[in-house]
């Protein structure tokens, strides 16, 4: 298993009850996931100053509640430079996880050329 451990921009903050709070770049938002289904006490500060927060909907869907989040904001990763927006069904366009891939495939293509 490869482990995306070298982001200086993006960050798992804390994950309680279905939901996870991230820090991407300066931003800090809470998504949800249902994998988290622990719960612990919420005493991190970003619960409660978050800039973003996905809120789904009973209907299906949902959408984003804005603090002091732009439509979009750059992160970067190594040499890489990612646009963020914060989409629909609680996505930014970018899967901090995918890290470890693109590490890995970059030293292949160093090693090949």
């Amino acid at each position: 298993m490869f482990i995306a451990d070298k982001w200086k921009e993006y960050e798992l903050l804390d994950a309680s009850d279905g939901e996870r709070l991230e820090r991407w770049g300066k931003h800090i938002l809470i998504r949800p996931d249902p994998q988290i289904i622990w719960k612990n006490d919420k005493t991190s500060p970003g619960w409660q100053s978050a800039d973003g927060i996905y809120r789904r909907s009973r209907e299906g869907g949902g959408s984003w509640i804005k603090r002091d989040l732009p439509d979009m904001w750059v992160v970067s990763y190594k040499n890489l430079r990612f646009q963020l927006r914060p989409m629909g069904f609680k996505h930014t366009g970018l899967f901090p996880e995918q890290a470890a891939n693109w590490d890995w495939f970059s030293q292949l293509i160093k090693e090949a050329g």
